[in-house]
């Protein structure tokens, strides 16, 4: 059950994820990657391991997006 609640908040986080790589939605991702590590956190409670990774993808997805915008664009 977890591991669905971990998959649920990835799905939404990505979806975040794409609005926040529109130009001048950079920081967005700010507040995409603390909702990632708490999918993270589901997923590691969880028996499987799909969520989890889901949401390791997605934050260093987003952290390089940061980067990349230099941490606001």
């Amino acid at each position: 059950m977890l591991n669905i609640l971990s998959i649920l908040v990835g799905v939404v986080v990505f979806l975040l994820a794409l609005i926040g790589f529109i130009p001048l939605l950079g920081w967005l991702n700010w507040l995409i990657i603390p909702l990632a590590l708490f999918g993270i956190v589901l997923g590691a409670l969880s028996s499987h391991k799909s969520g989890r990774n889901l949401n390791i993808v997605l934050i260093v997805f987003c952290a390089v997006r940061l980067f990349l915008g230099g941490g606001l664009i």
